[in-house]
């Protein structure tokens, strides 16, 4: 287990992030968890520490939300995500985590400036094509499986149609249950899971349970267009940090 005061002072915010976004409340804000381990530990070794914790959140917010989501959406981005996993796990040797957070931070800054920018056009509910589906599922899938990245692809394709704050958490819990757990043998594979790495998510468990439950407690109670307030705002601040993290490493 790591026991370094500073790594514990990265993990306990990486952990509570995380855990509020899968409880349904900041949506991708939860992204922010591995940069903030990785700020103490080597990227891999953050991604291995906290998968484990992701499927611990993932069983806290199935019981939480179970029967609610919308099977619409995914039917269509779940099989793409599936084949964007198996994509990321062939290239994993030859993608650098630096032009994946360049990437995905640009199409995620790109979408919420069009909300922010797109007046009235934002308050409308709509539902994009099974097409769009497909292509954001696929990437999000991708991007989870290299660097836990796949909120803002799951976003923007979920975001524009509006659903109640609770249908929407209970179908991303419901989605990244899935990609996580079919992570997990490509991860054991890479050689992801050491000894250390998983005593170190088995004493942030805990944490990690109770900062899901919140989450949870936060999407029953606020209002639907506050909600989206703040999760379009996240992803903002999720594509900044993506970009910001991207272009360090690359220059």
């Amino acid at each position: 287990m790591i026991t370094d005061p500073w790594f514990l002072a990265a993990a306990v915010p990486a952990v509570v992030l995380v855990g509020l976004s899968k409880g349904g409340f900041g949506g991708p804000i939860g992204l922010l968890g591995v940069p903030l381990l990785a700020l103490v530990v080597p990227p891999v070794q953050a991604a291995g520490i906290m998968l484990p914790i992701l499927v611990t959140m993932d069983v806290v917010g199935l019981v939480s939300y179970r029967g609610v989501y919308h099977w619409p959406s995914l039917r269509v981005l779940l099989p793409a995500a599936v084949v964007g996993i198996g994509v990321g796990w062939l290239t994993a040797a030859y993608v650098t985590d630096a032009h994946v957070r360049l990437i995905v931070g640009s199409i995620a800054l790109l979408f919420t400036l069009d909300y922010y920018f797109g007046g009235a056009k934002r308050l409308e509910p709509r539902t994009p094509p099974a097409s769009q589906g497909v292509l954001w599922g696929a990437v999000s899938g991708f991007t989870s499986f290299v660097s836990h990245a796949g909120g803002p692809p799951f976003s923007m394709y979920m975001l524009p149609q509006r659903l109640d704050p609770r249908l929407l958490a209970g179908t991303a819990v419901i989605f990244f249950t899935v990609v996580n757990q079919v992570k997990l043998v490509p991860y054991f594979m890479l050689g992801q899971f050491s000894g250390e790495n998983l005593w170190t998510s088995l004493t942030l468990l805990p944490l990690a349970v109770a900062a899901t439950l919140a989450g949870v407690w936060l999407v029953r109670r606020i209002q639907p267009a506050l909600f989206y307030r703040f999760v379009y705002a996240a992803v903002l601040v999720v594509a900044l940090k993506l970009i910001y993290d991207g272009l360090r490493a690359v220059m």
